[in-house]
C-alpha cells in the first residue's frame, strides 16, 4: 500500500515537472522580441542589405514614403536615390544608442559608421549616424530620417545604450493624430526661441541628463555638463527654425527637425538639425539627442 502510494506521488511529481518544463519552453518560444531590439535588428538588417545590394538600393528598400535624407537640404529618400547612379564604396555602421516608443510606432538608433570609397585606410571616413524609424500600416519599421556627422576616428568604442520603453505608457492611438505633431512643433519652437536668449541656459533647461549632442568634427558628447562645456569652449550661438515634427501615439518619444545658423567663434555656417525628444516622469519634453548636419556650400 505504501509503495503504491509512494509510486503515485512520484508519478504526480514528475508529471507536474514535465508540465512546468513544457510551459517554460512554450513561453520561451512565444516570448515577444524586446521592443528596442526590434529597431536594432531593423538597423542591422539595413546594414546587411546595403552591404549586399549597395547604398542606393539599400536605402530604397527601407525608405518610409515620407522619409528624408539631408543632401545637403532635406530631400525625400525615394526621390533622391531613384535619380542617382549607384554609389561606389562601402558603408558600414553599428547601432549603439537606441530607444523605441511604448506603442512601438516610433524609434531611433545612433552609432558609429565607416564610409570607405577606396581600398586603403586612407580612404576611410569616420563619423556617427542618427536614424529615425516608424512603423507602416503592416507594422514594419521604415526609415523616416537619416543623417550623420563626420569626425576623426574614435579613440575608443562607444558604449551600448539600449533601453526598453515603459510598458505603462502603452495606450490607444490618439483620436487627434495631428495634435501630437502640433505639441512637438510648439515645444521645438520654444526651444529655438530660447536659443536666441541664451544658448547655455537653453541646453541646461531642455537637455536630458543622458542627452547626446552631435556636432560635425567632434565625437558625440553625452550629458548636460559635457555639452555645456563644449558649447562654452567653442563659443557657439544658434538661431534655428523648425520645419516639421512628429510624435509617437504613446506620447513618450518624438522628433523634430529644421534649419540652423550657427556662430562658432568667428565662423558662421548653415546646418540642418534633428532633435529626438522624450517625456520625463513630470510630463516635460526633454531633448534626448540633437544632431547638426552641415550644409555644404
Amino acid at each position: 500500500m505504501m509503495n503504491k502510494l509512494t509510486f503515485n506521488m512520484k508519478r504526480s511529481f514528475f508529471t507536474i515537472l514535465l508540465l512546468i518544463s513544457y510551459s517554460c519552453l512554450t513561453f520561451a518560444q512565444d516570448a515577444p522580441l524586446a521592443q528596442v531590439q526590434k529597431v536594432v535588428t531593423a538597423e542591422d538588417n539595413f546594414n546587411k542589405l546595403v552591404a549586399r545590394k549597395g547604398i542606393k538600393d539599400g536605402f530604397l528598400a527601407v525608405a518610409d514614403p515620407e522619409g528624408i535624407v539631408f543632401k545637403p537640404d532635406a530631400k525625400n529618400i525615394t526621390q533622391f536615390y531613384s535619380t542617382i547612379d549607384k554609389q561606389p564604396g562601402t558603408l558600414t555602421w553599428k547601432p549603439k544608442f537606441a530607444r523605441m516608443a511604448a506603442n512601438g510606432d516610433l524609434a531611433f538608433t545612433a552609432g558609429p559608421y565607416v564610409d570607405q570609397n577606396g581600398k586603403t585606410d586612407d580612404d576611410k571616413v569616420f563619423g556617427d549616424y542618427v536614424s529615425v524609424w516608424r512603423t507602416d500600416g503592416e507594422g514594419n519599421l521604415k526609415l523616416l530620417i537619416d543623417l550623420g556627422i563626420q569626425h576623426p576616428e574614435a579613440e575608443s568604442e562607444a558604449t551600448t545604450d539600449f533601453k526598453e520603453p515603459d510598458a505603462a505608457k502603452h495606450q490607444a492611438p490618439s483620436k487627434d493624430p495631428f495634435g501630437g505633431k502640433r505639441i512637438i512643433m510648439e515645444t521645438d519652437n520654444t526651444f529655438n526661441h530660447s536659443l536666441t536668449l541664451s544658448t547655455l541656459a537653453t541646453y541646461k533647461e531642455f537637455l536630458s541628463p543622458e542627452g547626446r549632442y552631435y556636432f560635425p568634427g567632434f565625437e558625440p558628447m553625452t550629458g548636460v555638463d559635457k555639452t555645456l562645456k563644449f558649447i562654452d569652449n567653442e563659443a557657439i550661438s544658434i538661431t534655428a527654425q523648425n520645419v516639421s515634427a512628429g510624435r509617437s501615439t504613446s506620447n513618450d518619444l518624438a522628433y523634430s527637425y529644421g534649419t540652423a545658423r550657427i556662430n562658432k567663434g568667428n565662423i558662421v555656417s548653415n546646418y540642418n538639425y534633428v532633435r529626438i525628444w522624450e517625456m520625463d516622469a513630470e510630463h516635460k519634453w526633454n531633448v534626448l539627442l540633437e544632431v547638426f548636419s552641415a550644409v555644404e556650400k
